[in-house]
Parts: C-alpha cells; sequence; structure tokens
C-alpha cells in the first residue's frame, strides 16, 4: 500500500472526524464512551484501499492510488460514509465488505470489552474491525482474526500492519471452529452471518464470557456459562452481514412471502421471525404469531445453547414459544 499525499491524508482526517461527529449523535458511545476515541484514532481509508460501489452497469471500482485527484477524493469520502463497501467480487457476487461504522460501534459497545480481555473476531474482513479492538486494549497481544479466504487474511494483515496494529495475530482457517491454540477468550465477535451458533466457541470461552454473533438478519448477545451452555438476546438494530462461507442470501431460504398481508410482507421485524423460524414455522404460523404477539421487535427473541442444541424463544426460554436451531 503506498502513502497517500498530503491532501489525501488531509481531507480523510476532516471526513473521519465528520463520521466519528455523526455516530456520536446518534448516542451510540453513551454506554462506552472510550470507542469514540478508537474511531477517531483508527483511519478507515487504510483498510480500504479500494472497493466497489454498486451502479447501473454493476459494480464501480474506487480506489486511492487513483492519478485523477477528483477519484481519490469520492474515494476518501467513500471511506468515511456511514455505509458497508463491497472489497472483494467473485464473479460478481460479493464476497467480504468492510461494515457499516455505525453499525460496528453498536456491536462493539454490546461486546463490552474490558481491560486484558483476549477477544476473538471471526471474519476478518478489511482488518479495520480488528485493528479498532486492538486500539481499545492496547499492544498485549489480545486480539485474534480469523477467515477463511487466504486473499482475505493476507490484505488484512497488510492493512494492519500499515495502520501500525501489528499485535494483531490473523489466522485463516474456518472461523466456526474458532481458534483454540489461542483460546481462552473473554469476547468472540462475527463479522459474518452464520446459520446458528457454533459450539466450539463455548468451548473456547471462559465463563462469564460474553459472545456477539450475527443470526437471521439481527445480532444475538450471548453470556457463556460453561464450555456447553450460553444464553442471550437479540440487540435491537437490523444487521445483514455476508455468510461466513462467502453466499449472499438476501432472502429466507426455502421461504415464500406470496400470499402473506402485505403489512407483514413490508415489516422488517416480521422477516426477521421468518428467518429465525425458516425450520419450524411455515410463514403463515410466523404472521398469525407476529400479529398476535404485536409485532414484537428483535431484542424480544434469545437463544439458548444447551450441550448438542439451541433454540430461539420468544420472551421467554422456557415459554410457549420455543424454536431449534439448527
Amino acid at each position: 500500500m503506498g502513502a497517500y499525499d498530503t491532501e489525501t491524508d488531509a481531507l480523510a482526517a476532516d471526513a473521519r472526524a465528520g463520521l466519528v461527529r455523526e455516530i456520536d449523535a446518534e448516542g451510540i458511545w453513551d454506554e462506552d464512551p472510550v470507542w469514540r476515541e478508537a474511531f477517531a484514532a483508527v483511519p478507515r481509508h487504510l483498510f480500504v484501499p479500494y472497493y466497489y460501489v454498486a451502479g447501473p452497469r454493476g459494480y464501480e471500482r474506487r480506489w486511492g492510488e487513483s492519478p485523477d485527484p477528483r477519484a481519490r477524493e469520492r474515494w476518501v469520502r467513500g471511506a468515511y460514509a456511514d455505509a458497508p463497501l463491497a472489497t472483494r467480487l467473485r464473479d460478481g457476487e460479493l464476497v467480504s465488505s468492510s461494515s457499516q461504522p455505525s453499525l460496528m460501534a453498536r456491536m462493539l459497545v454490546a461486546l463490552r470489552v474490558e481491560d486484558g480481555n483476549r477477544v476473538l473476531e471471526v471474519g476478518a474482513g478489511t482488518g479495520w474491525n480488528a485493528a479498532l479492538l486492538a486500539h481499545r486494549l492496547g499492544a498485549d497481544d489480545l486480539v485474534t482474526t480469523i477467515d477463511l479466504e487466504p486473499e482475505i487474511t493476507e490484505s488484512a494483515r497488510r492493512h494492519l500492519e500499515a495502520a501500525g496494529h501489528r499485535p494483531v495475530v490473523v489466522v485463516t482457517g474456518d472461523g466456526a471452529r474458532g481458534v483454540p491454540e489461542r483460546a481462552p477468550f473473554d469476547r468472540i465477535i462475527a463479522t459474518c452471518a452464520l446459520p446458528t451458533v457454533p459450539r466450539a466457541w463455548l468451548a473456547q470461552c471462559r465463563p462469564g464470557a460474553r459472545i456477539l454473533t450475527p443470526l437471521a438478519t439481527g445480532v444475538l448477545a450471548l453470556t457463556v456459562r460453561d464450555p456447553a451452555h450460553a444464553e442471550g438476546r437479540f440487540l435491537p438494530t437490523a444487521a445483514y452481514f455476508v455468510p461466513l462461507r462467502g453466499e449472499v442470501r438476501p432472502e429466507p431460504v426455502g421461504v415464500s412471502l406470496a400470499g402473506l398481508p402485505d403489512r407483514g410482507r413490508e415489516q422488517e421485524t416480521f422477516r426477521f421471525l421468518l428467518t429465525l423460524t425458516r425450520h419450524s414455522l411455515d410463514p403463515r404460523e410466523a404472521g398469525a404469531l407476529w400479529e398476535r404477539e404485536g409485532m414484537p421487535g428483535r431484542e424480544r427473541y434469545g437463544v439458548t445453547v444447551g450441550g448438542e442444541h439451541a433454540w430461539a424463544w420468544l420472551d421467554d426460554p422456557e415459554g410457549p414459544y420455543v424454536w431449534p436451531l439448527p
């Protein structure tokens, strides 16, 4: 990665300050203001030397080494927009991205990181999220990030080194299996969507550890009791991530919305319920439950992991609405 000119660096600093103000105005950091300083200090543009923007003719590539100063300015401003950035395509399909900064901020606050915590990130992406974690925790070799794709981990390493975050350990491998040689972990955060909670993660956590993972277009926050048991609820916010294996599945698999009332089809919380229960409820059953229970938001749902089994629930893990997960 080449060095950028003074004008580009100044523009990046100004754009970064604007992004911090925008996230700050939403009150996201009120619970843990230390993250404001991390977002202000860690430059996102160093982690996205190029990215793709969808347009009428497909994806347009923006990159920081463009000879056109106007193109470089568009690249910098886009790098600090509060939006996800497509960073890797394969056959026209998205396989890796840099997540929306405000969503990352919400997730990092919800992770409840404490000094000295050992953190595993599943889904290395560009390396920016790992850099934010490393900045928060200091240079004590506490952050590990893993991704299945060697080209993703290699670029994440380059980005982290360019930004001066060498203490992050970058591993190539299956994130669902964790990184046992780096365990035990106090926190695990996934930045890719999974169909269920990998049991290997629990076994690699200390009792009381916290796991944050995208699931069914939401973000699940679990507290680990022991190597076989964990429980927690979803955050209120919606979240759409590239799946762990790199396949994009924007719609609930095998679910048809035909014949359902428009109110349900258009409501994001109903689509969340459909995705969460697609192995257990047909759409009409899900629709009836959703309306009967007052169109519940994500925060009313939770997940329990007990041994080899995991189940989702509404309001109460021992209540009437319980559905098995894979």
